[in-house]
């Protein structure tokens, strides 16, 4: 149980969390008790912790009702342009603290929990984490809504209320076993249904053809219904909402059976329909062509274009008035940001909508369709490109499929007459993959339909233009773009590293907070002894705490004086967790030959969930548990070297890994990264990086001074000179004897005596066809590495990187990426002013 701050530390840190008046925490406190009362209805003496958690959770959400009313009925009245960001995944981790910190609630709540004798962090533990999201994809649409609100744009995040999200990763006997992820077991206090903007979404049916247009029929209905997520800017009043959908089937879903006393069954159909929100694929970087995951993708779609429709035609609040019926305008009041290819569907489903439906033709419904679309591409690998087969969609939305080829019948037109007679540059741009089986295309359809496409970060960009949509480039390049990732720094500092945050702001003020670019004046407390030692026990005193979690967790003891090597991701052979196993083996090794040497301290730890059909991943995570079970039993290495898997790796857990980490690994073959976002949460929270010239690395070096990163290995030019001249994994096995002998050893059961054999089809896989070069980069990663071991041995010139590193952050915060989204793609102006702070007790209608 953490103690309740002393007055000291509630002084120190009032400025970061918010003051905490009298009246503020006696009126949470009557709160809080009301809540107890009325909304759990439940007394002190029956009360759980979960109870307690769920009092305090309303009584915060009552802080947010006024702001949300009073934010839409802002949009309403002035009408701005909206943006709909549509993800297939929403990766919110907990709301409550996140909600305090944007509200500066949480030295009052923690006074008024403090004062009716309760622990706010333990309540704080008793929220389930929103997981409806695999990684970094997920995660940047949470940050991103974040930003959005703190920019006061009229902004709407649109997804799926999956009823179970990804799934909880449990280790057994070293091997990942998952667990059906229950977030909604005991109800979510954030969240509000809204079953009057239900909307209808059809599947299956077949199309005619009229004199006056196209009619979709018999098609099975499902419901989807919304659900209201509050999303609080940071301390401007203004609160957006994100509207997650849940299938549910229509009343007369299969009751024709009635006639034949069918009824039971018919009932228990249902859940054949409302299996479409029933639970987040669990791929990373890849595509699954399941039918059950486009039928997401269109139900998603369809119910949010349905819903930005109504909205576009009724401009005034609380209105049911169409007050809009010229389509001509809604680039100007729309803007649709396609979060990768999942969404693709809004392309086609528009067009269906604008024909169709609202019976525009074909040349103008397209001008609007592609000026109010935009396209983010989050990855180059190509298992991950979503190519779905022509029959199942011929099947699943026989319109849409019409129209995707009409869309690609003009597409090639426009080609052929721009580069006559190049038949192999249609086939290369066509919408339509022909070869064994028909494939749709979602990446070109999505370039084809949208007016702006963007890599995540610079590298990105430049390997996209270049390589995977090069033919579209040349004949589009207007529209291609680079918007490098961000992440926000509310959550990502002031919520998960208060002490650090606290002590920034000593220096500097805390208006870093909302403009992070403020970070660079720390350049001038470089060499200030008292801001070193300031942000050294700050670390201390994170890795002192995260220690504490690890061995109640692992029941491993701890050197908290040793360096915190974190590698946390998705595990993925491209994010080469086998390299960094390649450097703790190394290691070891070079330990138990020369004993008597002063070593740097070292605690690995590596987490992360595998896909659970990725055999070769979840064979990785075995033998990093493999490598820790010898590691951490050998008595002659005593706490100079650990191996801990940090399991079921979310963003609770990256709450407080992150601030506890000294050296973050972000170790990718180069060119094969997007971005990423951990590397920026990791330099954010004075963490030295480790890594190659891949993603935003090569940013943040830019950014921070390559002279404060540890950067290693290939760059894009040398592995695409090493692909053209061949990758013989053997020739470096051959060349490097503690590169063969670490393999050996992998391969003869030393880390698996009773199962010699268990880790051969890794060995193989590197020896004879890995894809992302693992040994090509092995020697220069273990001279890097030797490099960090030197410097950690000075503590004062290690923390003068570190102090480099985080005012080198500014660009990496999610409201600089949003900002660029705003101004470079949606036609919208960023904004910091606050909106007036609302009057609580006002009703009305959020829509």
């Amino acid at each position: 149980m953490s103690k309740p701050l002393s007055d000291h530390d509630r002084r120190k840190q009032i400025s970061v969390r918010g003051l905490a008046g009298i009246e503020n925490v006696a009126e949470l406190k009557q709160n809080f008790n009301r809540h107890l009362h009325f909304t759990l209805v439940k007394d002190r003496n029956v009360a759980t912790k979960r109870d307690y958690y769920f009092a305090l959770a309303h009584t915060v959400r009552e802080h947010l009702i006024g702001r949300w009313i009073r934010t839409q009925q802002h949009y309403y009245e002035k009408d701005p342009k909206r943006v709909y960001y549509i993800s297939l995944e929403f990766y919110m981790g907990r709301t409550l603290q996140n909600t305090m910190v944007n509200l500066a609630l949480e030295n009052a709540c923690d006074e008024a929990t403090y004062q009716l004798g309760l622990d706010m962090e333990e309540l704080e533990d008793m929220e389930e984490d929103a997981g409806l999201g695999n990684g970094g994809l997920g995660r940047l649409a949470a940050c991103f809504l974040d930003s959005m609100a703190s920019l006061g744009l009229a902004a709407y995040g649109y997804g799926i209320r999956y009823e179970f999200g990804i799934f909880n990763q449990k280790i057994v006997n070293g091997w990942q076993v998952e667990e059906a992820d229950d977030w909604l077991r005991y109800g979510n206090p954030w969240e509000k249904a809204r079953p009057e903007y239900m909307r209808p979404v059809h599947f299956y049916g077949r199309t005619e053809h009229h004199p006056d247009g196209v009619k979709w029929v018999d098609t099975q209905v499902v419901l989807a219904l919304p659900y209201d997520t509050p999303v609080p800017g940071y301390r401007n009043n203004v609160v957006n909402t994100m509207r997650l959908w849940s299938a549910k089937a229509p009343c007369e879903f299969n009751l024709k059976d009635f006639n034949v006393g069918g009824y039971i069954q018919a009932v228990l159909d249902r859940n054949l329909a409302e299996n479409i929100s029933r639970v987040l694929y669990p791929n990373d970087n890849f595509f699954e062509g399941k039918e059950l995951r486009l039928k997401q993708e269109y139900f998603v779609v369809s119910a949010t274009l349905q819903d930005i429709i109504r909205r576009f035609k009724v401009s005034k609040f609380g209105s049911r008035e169409i007050a809009r019926t010229d389509f001509s305008k809604l680039p100007d009041k729309v803007a649709i940001q396609l979060n990768d290819t999942h969404p693709a569907m809004a392309i086609p489903e528009l067009m269906r909508v604008l024909v169709d439906e609202e019976k525009l033709d074909w040349d103008k419904a397209w001008d609007i369709c592609v000026r109010t679309c935009a396209y983010t591409n989050h990855t180059v690998l190509p298992e991950a490109l979503e190519r779905w087969p022509v029959d199942l969609f011929a099947h699943l939305l026989p319109r849409h499929l019409e129209i995707v080829y009409e869309i690609n019948r003009r597409h090639l037109e426009v080609i052929a007459a721009k580069y006559p007679g190049d038949v192999d540059r249609l086939r290369r741009m066509s919408l339509i993959e022909e070869g064994g089986q028909k494939r749709i295309n979602m990446a070109h359809l999505c370039i084809v339909g949208s007016h702006a496409v963007n890599g995540v970060a610079q590298i990105h960009s430049d390997i996209l233009k270049a390589t995977v949509f090069k033919d579209f480039y040349e004949m589009e390049p207007h529209k291609f773009q680079n918007k490098t990732n961000g992440i926000t720094p509310r959550r990502w500092l002031v919520m998960c590293n208060p002490g650090l945050a606290e002590v920034i702001a000593e220096r500097i003020g805390e208006d870093f907070i909302r403009d992070l670019d403020q970070l660079q004046s720390l350049r001038n407390y470089v060499n200030d002894e008292a801001f070193i030692r300031d942000i050294a026990k700050v670390k201390q005193e994170n890795k002192l705490k995260f220690a504490v979690h690890l061995e109640e967790h692992y029941k491993v003891k701890i050197n908290p004086n040793s360096m915190f090597d974190i590698q946390v991701k998705r595990i993925h052979e491209y994010k080469r967790q086998l390299l960094n196993c390649l450097h703790i083996i190394t290691y070891y090794n070079r330990i138990k030959k020369e004993p008597n040497k002063q070593w740097t301290p070292r605690t690995v730890m590596i987490g992360g969930k595998a896909a659970p059909g990725y055999h070769t991943a979840k064979m990785i995570i075995r033998l990093i548990t493999a490598i820790g079970e010898v590691v951490n039993n050998d008595p002659v290495v005593g706490d100079r070297l650990k191996v801990i898997f940090l399991e079921n790796y979310r963003v609770t857990l990256a709450e407080k890994a992150i601030p506890a980490a000294d050296l973050s690994e972000q170790i990718s073959t180069a060119g094969t990264e997007a971005s990423g976002t951990g590397n920026m949460k990791f330099m954010l929270n004075g963490a030295l990086t480790i890594g190659t010239m891949d993603g935003a690395n090569v940013e943040m070096a830019e950014e921070a001074g390559e002279d404060n990163l540890f950067i290693f290995g290939m760059r894009v030019d040398d592995v695409d000179a090493l692909d053209m001249k061949g990758y013989h994994a053997e020739e470096y096995y051959n060349r490097l004897p503690e590169l063969k002998q670490a393999i050996d050893q992998i391969a003869g059961g030393f880390f698996s005596p009773k199962q010699p054999d268990l880790f051969k089809e890794i060995v193989n896989m590197l020896m004879h066809h890995d894809r992302f070069k693992v040994f090509a980069d092995y020697e220069d990663y273990i001279k890097c590495q030797e490099k960090v071991n030197a410097l950690y041995k000075n503590p004062k010139e290690w923390t003068k990187k570190v102090i480099y590193n985080i005012a080198g952050c500014g660009k990496f915060s999610s409201d600089r990426t949003i900002a660029q989204y705003a101004r470079e793609i949606w036609g919208m102006e960023p904004t910091l002013e606050k909106l007036p702070a609302p009057d609580d007790n006002d009703s009305a209608e959020i829509s």
